[in-house]
C-alpha cells in the first residue's frame, strides 16, 4: 500500500487546513490509520488514529481543534485541522497498518507503511 499525502500548506494562525492521504489500494483490510507529525528538532508524535471501526484517538494538544476520519469507499484518510497555531507546524505523515488497533500501538507508531509527508506551516 502507497500512502501519499496532500494538503499542507502555509496558514496563519487561527486557520483551517485539511490534510488527504489517498492509498494505492483498498483501506478495508487496514485496521488502523492515523497521522502522525515531527517538527525540526523533535521526536515524532501521534497526532490522531482511526480504526477500522471509526474509533479514534487524538493527541491531547489537538483535542477539540483536530478531527481524523477515512473513507473507506474512496481509500481515502483525512485530518481536518481548526484554529490552527503555530506550535503545530510540522511535517505530517499519513501511516496505516494491520496491527491491532491498540493505544500502544498507534501510539508508538507501530504501522505498517507511511507516506512521504506533507508540511504544514503556521505563522503567527
Amino acid at each position: 500500500v502507497q500512502l501519499v499525502e496532500t494538503g499542507g500548506g502555509l496558514v496563519q494562525a487561527g486557520g483551517s487546513l485539511r490534510l488527504s492521504c489517498a492509498a494505492s489500494g483498498s483501506i478495508l483490510s487496514l485496521t488502523a490509520m492515523g497521522w502522525y507529525r515531527q517538527a525540526p528538532g523533535k521526536e515524532r508524535e501521534l497526532v490522531a488514529a482511526i480504526s477500522s471501526g471509526g474509533s479514534t484517538l487524538y493527541a491531547d494538544s489537538v483535542k477539540g481543534r483536530f478531527a481524523i476520519s477515512r473513507d473507506n469507499a474512496k481509500n481515502t484518510l483525512y485530518l481536518q485541522m481548526h484554529s490552527l497555531k503555530p506550535e503545530d507546524t510540522a511535517m505530517y505523515y499519513c501511516a496505516a497498518g494491520t496491527v491491532p488497533y491498540t493505544d500502544y500501538n498507534v501510539s508508538r507508531g507501530g504501522m505498517d507503511y507511511w507516506g512521504k509527508g506533507t508540511l504544514v506551516t503556521v505563522s503567527s
